[in-house]
This record gives structure tokens, C-alpha cells and sequence, in this order.
């Protein structure tokens, strides 16, 4: 079994990856400013750093919400704030249309976890565009939590469907597959569970999370 320290680490090498692209590109844009005299050109830089600064915040709300504490929350987490990142990061990827279908204003902040990595997982599949469906309810007691990408050559990594079904060994994780298994440990500790099923133009994700005592209405 992964200790918690390797899962840290792997997590933190997802997030480093995720932000190089869009930090390198600001400190290149930055070079090309201090050299470049041409107006037309300059403005060009700006709109670069401000795309890839964007691009930079984007990925660390993300992150705050899926694998931090999401400190400032109480145990609960609007769902407006998760519909604000993952439209964020769909637009950012373009061609990507998303639809949320929530039955509920807040959710806990297990369940907003897995939605978000879940919706994460959906949105790296649909590396020609398509649609994002999510949709979330609570029911008896659980949070029922589902992603659907639909769109042209779904790429998904069956890998990281058997992390989701917590079947890798810890010499197998990596720094892709770790947001899977985290979220498939952490569903396990509350009882709950997730599953996937995968056709050639559609991916769809789901859990069923259960929610703390003290939160069941």
C-alpha cells in the first residue's frame, strides 16, 4: 500500500507538472517584453502573460479545492465554487462545452473533492472537445456524484480506471494516476465507492459518497 508521504509527493509532482507549461510561459513572455520595442509586439507579450497568468490561477484553485483543505470552507463547499473551476479549466482547454445538472447549492468537502477530480479526469479525455456532463444529488444518505465526457476519440488511460477501482500497487502509481487513487482511498474510508465505463465516443464517471453523520438532513 502507497504510504501517505509517496502519495503526497506524487500529487505535488502532478501539480508542478500542471503549472510548468503556463509559469514558463510567463517568464518567456516577460524575456520577450524587456527586449521588444515594437508596439504591436509588446501587446502581443501582455496578452501572452495574461493568458498564461490565467491559465497559472485557474490550475491553483483547482488544486486548492481537489487535493487541498480548501481552507475558508466550513465542512460544506458551494457548489458555484466548483462550477467556477471547472468551467475555468474547460475554458482554458477550448472546444469543450460543460452542463451542470446539481440538485443541491453545497456539498461536502469529500464529495467536492471527487467531483472535481472526477470532472478533471473527464476533461483530459476529451482531447478533441466534445461536452461535459456533471451532475450531483444527494440520496439516502449518500452524495451520488457522475462525469460524462462525450466526443470524438475519447483518450483515456485504462490505468487510470483501475486506480479509480484501487487496483494499483504502489510501485505502479505515478504522477498521472495519483489524483485517481486518492480519490478511490478516500472514497473507501467513507464507504463509498466509484466506478467508470468507457465506450469509444463517451466516458462516463461515477460515486456514491456518504455523507458525514453530522451533514445527513
Amino acid at each position: 500500500m502507497i504510504s501517505q508521504t509517496d502519495l503526497a509527493s506524487l500529487l505535488c509532482s502532478r501539480l508542478c507538472h500542471d503549472l510548468l507549461s503556463p509559469v514558463g510561459a510567463l517568464s518567456n513572455g516577460l524575456e520577450l517584453l524587456a527586449d521588444e520595442n515594437d508596439p504591436e509586439m509588446r501587446e502581443r507579450c501582455v496578452e501572452l502573460l495574461e493568458a498564461s497568468a490565467k491559465i497559472s490561477t485557474d490550475k491553483l484553485k483547482f488544486f486548492r479545492l481537489a487535493f487541498g483543505a480548501a481552507g475558508g470552507f466550513g465542512d460544506s463547499v458551494p457548489i458555484e465554487e466548483a462550477q467556477q473551476v471547472i468551467g475555468a479549466l474547460a475554458g482554458d482547454a477550448k472546444k469543450i462545452e460543460v452542463n451542470w445538472a446539481m440538485a443541491e447549492n453545497t456539498l461536502p468537502k469529500p464529495a467536492i473533492k471527487v467531483l472535481l477530480n472526477l470532472a478533471q479526469i473527464a476533461l483530459d479525455a476529451l482531447v478533441r472537445g466534445g461536452r461535459l456532463d456533471i451532475g450531483a444529488e444527494r440520496l439516502e444518505g449518500n452524495v451520488e456524484i457522475v462525469a460524462r465526457a462525450t466526443g470524438p476519440r475519447i483518450a483515456f488511460d485504462e490505468t487510470i480506471g483501475r486506480a479509480l477501482q484501487g487496483e494499483l500497487g504502489a510501485g505502479e502509481l505515478t504522477s498521472r494516476t495519483a489524483a485517481a487513487h486518492m480519490i478511490a482511498v478516500l472514497a473507501e474510508e467513507l464507504g463509498g465507492g466509484l466506478q467508470y465505463r468507457l465506450a469509444d465516443d463517451a466516458l462516463v464517471l461515477g460515486a456514491v459518497i456518504p455523507e458525514p453523520e453530522g451533514m445527513i438532513g
